[in-house]
């Protein structure tokens, strides 16, 4: 009996000597691919940040050349090289791991080189010579493309000497890391983007200004308005075809600020899903989903219906362009005119229903982030001038103003000529400033509708 209860002690004692050595042997292996994990991200971010601050350095550097640069040629090639640097730089900066407040302004600055690069090198290629106001804004971001090289190289020697470490920066979720940098130097990221708070005063009417951004939603009116009186809007338009309104609150995540509604119609099923801004109390966004069965209504009425509504709800002076008809709904596409200029940034999409011509959809962000009066509409050149510029295989058929956006979210003048080449229609603009050929666009007619590529 003594004998069996010292083997069941032997037993356990080394069953739990065996179990501590595969728990060891577990923990040690954990511990392994945990420092190997940490290993490679660090790896990976070092690369990252040394070609930042490659991409940089290079940036510095073309900024400098592009201060003393008299000839247009070497102009264009020096800042396409910043433009391309600067993008590049961008790139590996949101390899980083650092929250969205500290690569806010530095990404932003970055952005801002690149895009104002562009367009710079964009008149060297066109012989101008750069302002006066060009050269002084080279010179601005210069000084700021330094400051930022200096504390990214601050920055390098405080990794390399392990001041400073990824792993702090990467679990630096309550501004920890901050502190504790500051205790050993006044140089962080945050710190390189405090250096840009001056920065955002400067100006420049171009792909570089500060409006480009639309964080002053142009079209907005300034008034704010309570979730009752966005309610009252709704009651004004639909009058007493409501049977409720259900208010779901202020939505302020996203770039306009919204008092969600949902309106119950009488003797309907479908409801109205309204999204009411809460500065001037425009509608943003507006959708009722239901299936439509019949066409009883043409192109030409559901536009008129289209516009008197738009004008309704506060936005006049809108014309068709663009449309599609998908399932018996027809989206047109609305853009405000000025003075008969077709104003394309202001647009406004709207679907209506072809059986009884009910107001199904509305989506206006791009009317209120751009919508304001345009001062500059002067034409430089004549119309005779700008179709001097076109391919004169290019037959003809209607020429007006037009007001476009550029993919640096700026506007541009243009005489807009439609017109077809063999059996291909276009739609050409060229510069009412300058003549230049600033975009084509081919007209495609489908069985749904006419689009644009």
């Amino acid at each position: 009996m003594k004998k069996n209860q010292t083997f069941k002690t032997r037993l356990a004692i080394g069953t739990i000597i065996i179990l501590a050595i595969i728990i060891g042997i577990l923990l040690y292996n954990m511990y392994n691919t945990k420092q190997e994990s940490e290993t490679n991200a660090n790896t990976s971010y070092d690369m990252a940040f040394y070609q930042l601050l490659d991409y940089v350095q290079n940036v510095e550097n073309f900024l400098a050349k592009s201060t003393i640069s008299t000839s247009s040629e070497a102009g264009a090639e020096t800042l396409t090289h910043v433009w391309r640097e600067a993008d590049l730089a961008v790139s590996y900066l949101s390899q980083l791991p650092l929250n969205v407040e500290q690569l806010n302004k530095t990404s932003k600055f970055l952005n801002q080189v690149s895009e104002y690069s562009y367009s710079l090198s964009r008149k060297n290629i066109y012989k101008e010579e750069l302002s006066q106001q060009d050269l002084d804004n080279l010179k601005e971001l210069h000084k700021y493309s330094l400051q930022l090289k200096e504390g990214l190289e601050d920055i390098a020697d405080k990794l390399s000497s392990g001041q400073i470490a990824w792993q702090e920066i990467r679990n630096d979720n309550n501004n920890e890391y901050t502190r504790q940098v500051d205790s050993i130097s006044q140089v962080s990221f945050t710190d390189i983007d405090n250096n840009f708070n001056e920065f955002a005063g400067l100006i420049y009417d171009g792909a570089f200004s500060e409006h480009i951004e639309l964080e002053n939603k142009k079209g907005l009116p300034e008034n704010e308005i309570t979730e009752e009186e966005a309610e009252n809007i709704l009651k004004e338009i639909y009058k007493e075809s409501i049977e409720n309104i259900e208010r779901q609150g202020l939505i302020d995540q996203g770039k306009i600020p919204v008092y969600q509604l949902e309106i119950k119609e009488k003797n309907k099923q479908e409801k109205i899903h309204v999204a009411i801004s809460q500065k001037g109390g425009k509608i943003v966004n507006l959708n009722k989903d239901r299936d439509v069965i019949d066409e009883n209504i043409s192109r030409e009425e559901a536009n008129k219906i289209g516009k008197e509504y738009l004008a309704k709800i506060g936005y006049p002076d809108m014309a068709e362009t663009y449309f599609q008809t998908q399932e018996n709904i027809i989206t047109i596409n609305y853009v405000y005119e000025q003075n008969g200029i077709a104003v394309y940034p202001d647009l406004i999409k709207v679907k209506i229903a072809l059986d009884d011509g009910e107001i199904l959809g509305v989506e206006s962000t791009g009317y209120l982030n751009s919508h304001t009066t345009r001062t500059d509409t002067i034409p430089t050149i004549s119309k005779e001038q700008a179709k001097a510029k076109l391919n004169p295989k290019l037959d003809i058929q209607s020429e007006k103003l037009a007001i476009i956006p550029t993919e640096w979210k700026t506007e541009i003048l243009c005489y807009e000529f439609k017109g077809k080449v063999d059996e291909t229609e276009f739609l050409v603009y060229i510069n009412a400033k300058n003549g230049r050929e600033e975009n084509i666009l081919v007209i495609i007619e489908t069985p749904g509708g006419v689009l644009t590529m």
